[in-house]
C-alpha cells in the first residue's frame, strides 16, 4: 500500500500539512464537525501538534469549523432524529469538548413545545408497547427509558403521572 493509499484510507501516517488541510477542509465541508473530531482526525495523519493547531486555526478562519454552529446542528439533529433529551445532548457535547456557552446555544435551538410534545409521544408509544400488567412497574420502566434518553426526570415523571391518570407525587 502506498503512502497515498494510507492517507486516503484515513489510517495513513505522515502526510504533509498542506495535504492534511485539504483533507480536513473536505471533512468539515461534508458535515459540521467539532474541533475535537477534526483534531483527532489530523493526528491520524501523523502530524505534529504545531501543524494540527495551525490547521485548526486556518479551518476556523476560513469558516470550515465553528463550535457554536456544530453545537446547534448536533443538538437539533439528535433531538429530531434520535429523540434525545437535553441531558444526553449536553453530555455528548461535553464529550466533544464544546464550551458551556456553545452547549447552551445548541440546546436553545430545541423548541420547548416540540420538546414536550416529543417526550409525550415517546412516553405514549412506550406505554402502549409495554406488556407489563402492573401499572407501577410499567410506569417505572417507561420513565427509566425516557430518562436514559436524556430527558429530565422531573418532566418525565410529571408527564407520566398525567398520562396514566394519576396526579400528585410518586
Amino acid at each position: 500500500m502506498t503512502r497515498r493509499d494510507h492517507a486516503e484510507s484515513g489510517t495513513g501516517k505522515n502526510i504533509s500539512p498542506a495535504e492534511a488541510f485539504v483533507k480536513a477542509s473536505r471533512y468539515c465541508a461534508f458535515q459540521e464537525r467539532s474541533h475535537y473530531e477534526v483534531r483527532n482526525k489530523l493526528y491520524t495523519y501523523g502530524l505534529h501538534q504545531n501543524d494540527v493547531e495551525e490547521i485548526i486555526t486556518r479551518l476556523i478562519t476560513d469558516g470550515f469549523l465553528n463550535e457554536e454552529r456544530f453545537a446547534k446542528a448536533f443538538a437539533g439533529g439528535k433531538f429530531r432524529m434520535k429523540k434525545w433529551g437535553r441531558n444526553k445532548i449536553a453530555h455528548e457535547l461535553e464529550f466533544h469538548k464544546i464550551t458551556p456557552h456553545c452547549i447552551q446555544k445548541g440546546l436553545s435551538e430545541i423548541d420547548d413545545g416540540d420538546y414536550k410534545k416529543t417526550l409525550k409521544l415517546l412516553l405514549k408509544t412506550k406505554l402502549s408497547q409495554s406488556t407489563e400488567s402492573n401499572l407501577f412497574k410499567k410506569r417505572d420502566k417507561v420513565g427509566r427509558y425516557a430518562i436514559g434518553k436524556g430527558y429530565e426526570p422531573e418532566l418525565v415523571w410529571s408527564l407520566l403521572l398525567e398520562m396514566t391518570g394519576q396526579k400528585g407525587e410518586l
